[in-house]
């Protein structure tokens, strides 16, 4: 094993960067997923009220729907690194982070591969027909698949790191500065989540497919519409607290104070997200319990892994 190291080490086909190095890195990979995932999540949701959507086949309707479910999921997986940082990490830089990181990440490009093609599928279907979107939007997932996994069983890793899985707990010491840095960099791949909804919520109500909504659905999309704007107003807080409190000094209250109001910005976010779920599974279904069920899923599985899953391995760890 050793002799295998050193050879990667010889060889420059791996870095031997530092552990918070590769937290960066994995942050910053999240951020580029989240950044392309939001465009197709806001078409998704802000679609359904569009004239052209009620032209479409049922089938290529109910398949909105299982994209947009899908992208919700990756939604929920990328965002997941910010809460288990703070809450079972306390902010440190350990392996069992970056571990997480990597498992989070590789876990949320599959539903994503299958949600660009289902979208993909919609909208040659409209256009072309029917066995040409099969062609299309299936080519499209199997790229966006092979682009995403293949290349990790052609280019095999040289060894793996068994160091990593022996010792998840073993910690790096990380500078006050560094720990800042971490902090907004999670806040800014939480972002474009709550930007994206928001962004269709503020259309949406202009839109005539909003007109002809139920008067209950319409209370429900503006108060989602202010859940979502208030989770964005908790993000954009840490930087005006860093620069109006404390005078831009990277301190000990910024770490904590910007951790708490990423935490506190993913509570109405979750909930902003399952309103509008409801909204628009009750808008293409018609079925108020499919709508309300559909709703309750996702905010379990909002809360069920930002909160309920990491306070349970802090508890599992801190035994």
């Amino acid at each position: 094993m050793d002799t295998k190291i050193q050879d990667a080490s010889q060889s420059g086909t791996r870095g031997g960067a530092k552990l918070s190095d590769k937290i960066k890195h994995g942050l910053d990979e999240s951020l580029i997923l989240i950044t392309g995932g939001q465009i197709l999540i806001g078409f998704d949701y802000q679609g359904v009220f569009n004239p052209g959507f009620e032209k479409l086949p049922e089938l290529s309707r109910y398949l909105k729907l299982g994209s947009l479910g899908l992208l919700l999921i990756t939604l929920c997986l990328v965002l997941s690194p910010a809460p288990y940082h703070m809450l079972v990490e306390c902010n440190n830089n350990t392996r069992r982070f970056h571990l997480f990181i990597r498992k989070t990440i590789t876990a949320a490009l599959f539903p994503f591969a299958v949600g660009l093609g289902i979208d993909v599928y919609v909208a040659v279907q409209k256009i072309i027909g029917t066995p040409q979107a099969i062609v299309t939007g299936g080519l499209t997932s199997l790229v966006a698949l092979f682009a995403w996994y293949g290349w990790g069983l052609v280019y095999k890793p040289l060894y793996k790191e068994i160091a990593m899985q022996e010792n998840e707990s073993q910690e790096e010491d990380v500078k006050l500065a560094d720990k800042i840095e971490q902090v907004l960099t999670e806040t800014r791949v939480v972002l474009p989540g709550a930007q994206a909804l928001l962004g269709f919520q503020f259309a949406g109500i202009l839109t005539e497919g909003f007109d002809k909504l139920p008067e209950i659905l319409k209370y429900v999309h503006l108060a989602s519409l202010g859940l979502i704007a208030l989770s964005i107003i908790f993000l954009m807080t840490p930087a005006a607290f860093h620069r109006i409190v404390e005078q831009g000094e990277d301190t000990e209250r910024v770490l904590k104070f910007s951790s708490f109001m990423v935490l506190a910005a993913l509570v109405p976010m979750a909930l902003g997200i399952s309103g509008d779920l409801l909204v628009v599974v009750q808008k293409v279904t018609g079925s108020g319990t499919l709508s309300l069920a559909c709703a309750g899923a996702a905010l379990t599985l909002f809360y069920g892994f930002w909160f309920g899953y990491t306070l349970y391995r802090r508890s599992r760890i801190s035994v």
